[in-house]
């Protein structure tokens, strides 16, 4: 065989070479190393100093004020129900006599942690919460194209050792929840190319898991990519097939009744609820805040969906635009959310990665036009997410129904901030478009015709992207 011949036979059919998913397998696996080998070595020591520092600070706070660490320990008495043949949504455990609340197909996928106790569960799933949000923090700088690649590995270790301070972080680590590995499927899929064809597959086990990540398909679905949509769909289905298969009665339970009783979640009105009915019900000094919550929650909802569409298609106009269209399709899923827990907002993780990438565009301009709008505005969101303050008022027993007007705003902080996200947003969008000369929203008659003029706006849109990433570059030459 001739060596050209050689060259095109594909890697798995080479003589003494690795099959193809075991080279996928392999780069998956070499990539972190080797950008930790690429990246500047004294910033990479000093980060690495820092986090680990932050991280022995967390152990001893953590140590001194105890985690119980529930969920945790309710995902293992699902577990334990799935592989004994128990009731799943008969069981109460720990001293709050907590419920299952997820669909039987997660109650499967805890089933592994009953072959561990207890005390091995605390630190292992604690170390791979530390491990997934350093995950997210690579997957939140994949999707925004920020900072360069070399220094990524110094803002993934700097992310993963202060990262714990953020509250919805905090508080994820303390019940030992999974929020973290479910915004990782999630954006990983999201970063994904379009062109994949088991696109949307994350997205729809993440469903599967827990439902409120199934807005994303929604999300897919408004933006064009009709395929990755159905996918996640499909997984979904798969995904209650696979439940009603091994737990016909648990399946036919929870999507008749108990899906239905949100009794078992908890109570609407608590601070720890950072939704949009949370703040309603605060606001109005009721356990049911009825038709008005229903009718703010459906308004967020559209408005959301209606701005992550917009930023996702002005995409040729607007830096950064897939990034902003999911980090509101994100904060829009945690806002509409009948209950929102504080630890339902690690998404807090790439909306801060977003607005830092806005800040350093922005510094990288001449002093002459700079604006310094967004370093105020990272700032603001950082201290809302660091605050604590929903913990802050009183809230024992039932404060959380007579709150006082001072004391609504660190009762709400989310719900305000990622209303006030989703109109920076749309501002953003609108500023760029005219700012470009462009109509704010495309007319049917000038949508391109065919799949020629997509691939054309897509290059331009590629080449405006590259233009700009340039003019960045000249400048800090400049400097």
């Amino acid at each position: 065989m001739s060596t050209v011949q050689e060259e095109r036979r594909p890697l798995a059919q080479r003589p003494g070479q690795p099959d193809a998913p075991t080279a996928t397998l392999r780069r998956a696996l070499a990539a972190p190393l080797t950008a930790l080998r690429t990246a500047p070595r004294r910033p990479l020591t000093a980060a690495t100093a820092l986090a680990l520092l932050s991280l022995l600070a967390y152990a001893t706070v953590r140590h001194f004020v105890g985690t119980s660490m529930v969920d945790m320990i309710v995902y293992r008495a699902e577990g334990a129900a799935v592989a004994g043949g128990h009731d799943l949504y008969a069981l109460r455990v720990t001293e709050w006599s907590l419920p299952a609340t997820y669909p039987p197909f997660a109650a499967m996928l805890f089933v592994p942690t009953t072959w561990f106790g207890i005390g091995f569960l605390r630190v292992a799933i604690t170390a791979g919460n530390v491990a997934l949000l350093a995950v997210l923090a690579h997957l939140s700088f994949k999707l925004v194209g920020w900072p360069r690649r070399d220094l990524r590995p110094v803002g993934v270790v700097l992310i993963a050792g202060l990262g714990v301070w953020l509250e919805p972080v905090f508080t994820t680590l303390r019940y030992g929840q999974i929020n973290l590995a479910l915004a990782c499927l999630i954006l990983w899929d999201l970063t994904r190319p379009d062109g994949r064809r088991s696109k949307g597959v994350a997205i729809g086990i993440a469903a599967g898991i827990k439902l409120t990540p199934g807005l994303f398909a929604v999300y897919l679905l408004i933006t064009g990519r009709v395929r990755a949509a159905f996918v996640a769909g499909a997984t979904f289905l798969a995904t209650f097939a696979l439940g009603a298969a091994v737990l016909p009665d648990a399946t036919w339970g929870f999507w008749t009744k108990y899906l239905y009783d949100s009794s078992r979640v908890g109570k609407t009105e608590i601070v720890d609820n950072q939704s949009v009915r949370g703040a309603v019900a605060r606001l109005l000094h009721s356990a049911d805040p009825g038709t008005l919550a229903t009718l703010a929650s459906a308004t967020v909802a559209l408005a959301g969906l209606a701005v992550a569409a917009w930023a996702h298609r002005s995409a040729r106009w607007t830096p950064r635009a897939d990034a902003w269209g999911v980090c509101c399709a994100a904060v829009t899923a945690v806002l509409i959310s009948p209950i929102s827990w504080t630890h339902h907002w690690v998404w807090c993780v790439p909306v801060l990665v977003l607005l830092a990438a806005e800040a350093a565009h922005e510094h990288s301009r001449p002093a002459a036009g700079r604006r310094l709008r967004w370093r105020p505005i990272l700032g603001a969101t950082l201290l809302a997410f660091l605050s604590f303050g929903m913990w802050v008022v009183p809230h024992k027993g039932d404060l959380d129904l007579h709150l006082p007007p001072l004391h609504q705003f660190p009762a709400d902080v989310y719900p305000i901030v990622g209303i006030c996200f989703l109109t920076l947003a749309a501002l953003r969008v609108r500023a760029r478009r005219r700012a470009a000369g462009a109509p704010l929203i495309r007319l049917p008659r000038q949508r391109p015709a065919g799949p020629a003029a997509r691939l054309r706006a897509r290059a331009e849109a590629r080449a405006g992207a590259r233009a700009d990433a340039g003019a960045q570059t000249e400048v800090g030459a400049r400097r």
